[in-house]
């Protein structure tokens, strides 16, 4: 079973906002065995739309719209929609009427005619209430081709795919099982890793595969296995990760996103009652961003002290003046200080810390562009490392966040 999923609007083509409703209409469908042959993002473009619905119908079995669906001009998707089944009869549905008037009367807006166009669906339409919206959702049945259209705010479209299509892709249609384990690692290459579990790769049979998802400092290994038995499948690949486990042990952070190194981080620390702060320069922030993205983070991260000035560092991480005239504020010396004063200053039992030149410009240091120290201190330990993450500016900030992370996790084990 193959779905497309097409975007309509010139927004996201000229980069205005990010298509993030296809990436979770993707992971659904693949949830419950459909799998997504391609996504396509049009103009709001009469033709445009007409031979994108033309040419996903010769493809999959599923065709997803989202966006267009409003009431201004420039929404025509229903119009033209309406044109691709020869439909040129519309249904107005009271219910819809009093759903708009509600959702307005909540935020004393007042109910103006142009609303009620989006209470009028072709005729060939099967109406989805949308709960959180003005927009309902349409749903064709063509040459067995189903056709969905949703609103394209967010949102709006979540609730749809959740509480209408999915039940009815279901009801619809026989799916197969597609599961994934997605093994997270830590610390190496893509090519280091490939090299390691080649023959592993190698011995897979047909109907499991294995993905690369390389990221800042970290590679997730995702297997997938498609069939028709559930159990089976879930055996096979529980087996197969134990074998990936046993060829690269030391570089594994856990199963899934949900173990992510920071979520990871966070659980030694809750098993060892122990709590963490962050002194932070060129980052500005994102090792405690990332650290408290984890649900429950309060109980052990107590705070960030963002040194990104020298005054900064002085005033309030009590970095000496000499230690910066010597030794410049890119130093293993400043890094040092930097973490001893975070730890002081928040009263943890762990502090991490980061200084660098994150480029383009040297400012006050004579160390290239690229060059890092990250500095760990606990009650009993201080380590402080160099790294060169090299250029362009943003690959040096997310890298010294992923490293950091990383000798978190080392040291805190």
């Amino acid at each position: 079973m193959k779905a497309e999923i097409i975007t309509i609007g010139d927004e996201i083509l000229i980069g205005q906002i990010v298509d993030t409703n296809s990436q979770f209409i993707g992971q659904q469908l693949n949830k419950i065995g459909v799998s997504v042959y391609q996504i396509t993002s049009i103009q709001d473009d009469k033709q445009h739309i007409l031979n994108a619905l033309k040419e996903a119908q010769e493809r999959v079995d599923i065709v997803i719209i989202t966006g267009g669906l409003g009431p201004t001009k420039d929404d025509i998707t229903k119009k033209t929609i309406a044109e691709y089944f020869n439909d040129n009869k519309l249904i107005e549905y009271p219910e819809v009427i009093e759903h708009i008037k509600g959702l307005f009367k909540k935020i004393n807006h007042p109910f103006k005619e142009v609303q009620r166009y989006q209470a009028q669906l072709p005729s060939k339409a099967t109406y989805l209430q949308n709960n959180f919206g003005t927009a309902p959702g349409m749903w064709f049945y063509e040459n067995e081709t189903v056709f969905v259209s949703l609103p394209g705010v967010p949102y709006e479209m979540k609730g749809l795919i959740t509480n209408q299509v999915l039940p009815r892709i279901q009801k619809q249609f026989k799916l197969p099982f597609i599961i994934h384990k997605t093994i997270m690692t830590y610390g190496q290459g893509e090519s280091t890793i490939a090299e390691r579990i080649e023959e592993f790769e190698d011995n897979l049979p047909s109907h499991i595969k294995l993905a690369y998802l390389p990221s800042f400092g970290k590679v997730r290994l995702r297997l997938s296995a498609k069939g028709d038995n559930k159990a089976t499948l879930e055996k096979e690949l529980t087996e197969k990760v134990a074998e990936v486990y046993a060829l690269i042990p030391e570089i594994i952070t856990g199963l899934d996103d949900d173990n992510s190194i920071e979520k990871r981080v966070g659980e030694l620390l809750k098993e060892n009652n122990k709590t963490i702060a962050t002194a932070e320069s060129l980052t500005g922030g994102k090792i405690a961003a990332s650290l408290v993205s984890v649900p429950g983070s309060s109980a052990y991260f107590k705070g960030s002290i963002v040194s990104y000035s020298k005054e900064t560092k002085i005033n309030l991480l009590n970095v000496s003046k000499e230690t910066i005239k010597k030794h410049s504020v890119v130093s293993k010396e400043v890094a040092l200080e930097m973490a001893k004063g975070a730890k002081e200053q928040l009263k943890t039992n762990f502090a991490i810390a980061v200084t660098g030149n994150a480029g383009p410009t040297l400012d006050d240091t004579d160390k290239s562009v690229g060059v890092v120290f990250i500095a760990f201190v606990s009650d009993n330990k201080e380590i402080v490392q160099e790294f060169n993450f090299g250029q362009p500016r943003e690959k040096v900030i997310n890298r010294t966040v992923s490293k950091s992370l990383e000798i978190l996790q080392k040291e805190i084990l």
